[in-house]
């Protein structure tokens, strides 16, 4: 499913403003029954686990960086964000936010934090901004997946619903492949949702592809209610942010089912970024 900035505030807005806050989406089918969730937690305490996984690679400039991380820290205490979190059944989520880029480079910038006002929000928000913006090298999707999926056992709030928001301007070119990452996730019952970042036109020297977007629909996402939304337009970064947010927060049930690559032909191959960085370096 993909959701465009301009449509996705307004969607959410309505959906808000109504009350139409979705169910939860059930967990996978790989989910097993006491698989993560001891007897002492047997009842979720927040509404979402919810891990935001942040590509800084050298692919993304300074300025880029910076805006991401000014829209994660503006979204959680935003008006918006902070009436979707009311909503929920819990009316308060769990967060954690790293860091990433080749496989074996993850940095925790938040650890586990409870978001269930104003107060803690802007907290969480001032602890975002508080680090310093950083750069490194190659496009590891699949490294950032695996890294994410212990980090919900050591969590100690079981939520609703486990998601991995995952952003990133370019295909997986490191580690191991995608698809086995996303299929790992999936099959713990872990949605993971992607904001492709589109804001310049595809270079060699950048290793950047064609329909980014298509590439994370088809080889990244996935899970229950699982989608993307695209940045085209700078001046639209932290929009984007924020609507994926709330609309990761309100609990959007799926209206179509998400199929595994191996159940159908992608549209961009979900190796192309290893194929580009194995043509242009040999290795």
């Amino acid at each position: 499913m993909r959701w465009y900035v301009s449509i996705g505030v307004v969607l959410v807005a309505g959906m808000l403003a109504s009350g139409d806050v979705a169910g939860v989406a059930a967990p996978g089918p790989g989910t097993q029954p006491g698989q993560r969730i001891t007897e002492k937690e047997s009842t979720p305490s927040v509404d979402i686990e919810l891990i935001i996984a942040v590509d800084v690679s050298y692919s993304m400039d300074m300025d880029e960086l910076a805006i991401q991380r000014e829209g994660y820290a503006q979204a959680i205490v935003s008006k918006e964000f902070l009436q979707a979190l009311k909503a929920g059944p819990n009316g308060k989520i769990s967060i954690t936010y790293f860091e990433w880029a080749a496989s074996n480079d993850q940095k925790v910038i938040i650890p586990w934090r409870v978001i269930d006002g104003p107060e803690s929000a802007d907290a969480v928000s001032a602890e975002i901004m508080k680090t310093a913006v950083r750069r490194a090298s190659r496009t590891s999707i699949s490294g950032a997946i695996y890294f994410a999926i212990p980090m919900f056992d050591e969590n100690p709030h079981r939520g609703l619903r486990r998601v991995i928001d995952i952003s990133g301007d370019g295909p997986n070119n490191n580690g191991t492949p995608i698809t086995p990452a996303r299929d790992a996730a999936l099959d713990k019952g872990i949605v993971i949702n992607g904001l492709p970042i589109m804001v310049k036109e595809p270079s060699y020297s950048t290793m950047d592809i064609e329909n980014l977007d298509w590439y994370y629909e088809d080889c990244v996402i996935g899970g229950p209610g699982s989608f993307v939304v695209s940045i085209k337009d700078r001046e639209k970064f932290k929009e984007a942010i924020r609507t994926k947010l709330l609309l990761e927060v309100a609990g959007r049930t799926p209206e179509r089912p998400i199929v595994r690559t191996a159940e159908k032909e992608p549209r961009v191959s979900c190796t192309i970024g290893e194929k580009i960085w194995q043509d242009r370096w040999g290795r």
